[in-house]
C-alpha cells in the first residue's frame, strides 16, 4: 500500500518558511509518546521538496534520534525514494505504508529537536531570496542527484564516525535553500555534500 503526497513545487508555498518556524511546529504538535514517519510529514504541512528534505535532515541531526542505529539508513532509504520521483518528473510523492509507519520516540524527538532552537534561530538570520537560479526551474533536479548521492552514501556513513551528521547537514542546507529560495545556501550545500563524498571515500 502506498500513499500520495501533494505537489513537488519548490519555492515559497511551504508552511513553514523557515527552520525555527519548522522545529517549533513539530515540538508543539509532538506528544510524549511513538510518533510515526507519517505523522510527522503530516505536520510538516505541504509536502514539497524541500520541507521533506528538510526534515529528513533534522532526523539525522537530533541528537537521541539520529544516533539511533539504522536511523541513517531509514532516513536514506526515505530521501532516496522522493528524490528519484523527482528525478522522475511525478506530479506526487508517494511513500510505501511500511515506510510512513516506522516509529520515533516522541520525546526523544522534541528534547532532540528542542537542543537546536538557538542554532535555527541564528541560521535564519541569514536566510533570504538572492542566487534563485540555483534553486528554480532545473536546478531541483541537480539538488535532486546531491540528494540521491547523499542517500547512497548514508549507510557507509552510519558506520563511518560523523559522516552521518555531515549526511544531516547536507539534506538540512539543501530544504532550507529551496524553501528560502536562497541559492547561496543552495550552492555551499553543494559544496559540502561534495567535501562529503571526499571525506568518506578517504576514510574507507
Amino acid at each position: 500500500m502506498t500513499t500520495k503526497y501533494a505537489d513537488h513545487q519548490t519555492g515559497n508555498s511551504d508552511d513553514s518558511t523557515n527552520l525555527e518556524q519548522l522545529l517549533d511546529q513539530i515540538v508543539s504538535a509532538v506528544d510524549d509518546s511513538e510518533i510515526s514517519l507519517g505523522q510527522l510529514l503530516h505536520i510538516v504541512g505541504r509536502r514539497s521538496f524541500g520541507p521533506l528534505l528538510l526534515l529528513a535532515g533534522l532526523i539525522t541531526l537530533a541528537p537521541l534520534i539520529g544516533d539511533i542505529p539504522g536511523m541513517p539508513t531509514l532516513v536514506a532509504v526515505f530521501v532516496l525514494i522522493i528524490a528519484l520521483q523527482l528525478l522522475a518528473g511525478r506530479a506526487h510523492f508517494w511513500l510505501p505504508e511500511w515506510l510512513l509507519s516506522r516509529k520515533i520516540c516522541g520525546e526523544s524527538l522534541k528534547k532532540g529537536l528542542s537542543v537546536m532552537h538557538k542554532p535555527a534561530r541564528f541560521i535564519d538570520r541569514f536566510l533570504k531570496p538572492r542566487l534563485m537560479v540555483f534553486v528554480n526551474g532545473h536546478s531541483k533536479y541537480i539538488i535532486a542527484v546531491l540528494a540521491v548521492g547523499i542517500a547512497l552514501m548514508m549507510p557507509i556513513m552510519e558506520v563511518v564516525p560523523f559522516t552521518a551528521n555531515a549526511a544531516g547537514l547536507v539534506l538540512v542546507g539543501l530544504g532550507l535553500a529551496l524553501i528560502s529560495r536562497d541559492g547561496l545556501l543552495a550552492i555551499s550545500s553543494i559544496l559540502l555534500a561534495i567535501a562529503s563524498y571526499c571525506l568518506v571515500a578517504f576514510l574507507i
